[in-house]
């Protein structure tokens, strides 16, 4: 079953991926702050494509890869969960 994307997601990505703790808290309160700031570069983004990609055994369209922000980065996902649903 398909679910939608949420903070606590990316955060729970952004430490599996990348290794980086950052509180969901945090993402959701300043959900336009540039992933650069967090931490995350482009190779750790790709990773979390990868890994949604894999979870969820279809590509993630839209260019999730090139979000630059968890706001950014949430929509992209869930309108690619959405579109292929």
């Amino acid at each position: 079953m398909i679910s939608e994307l949420t903070y606590a997601d990316v955060a729970s990505l952004m430490k599996s991926c990348a290794g980086l703790t950052v509180d969901p808290l945090l993402l959701e309160s300043g959900p336009d702050t540039p992933f650069a700031d967090f931490g995350l570069d482009s190779l750790g983004l790709l990773g979390m494509v990868a890994e949604l990609e894999h979870r969820y055994g279809m590509p993630i369209i839209g260019d999730a890869e090139g979000a630059r922000t968890p706001a950014d980065f949430v929509d992209r996902v869930n309108s690619s969960l959405t579109v292929e649903a």
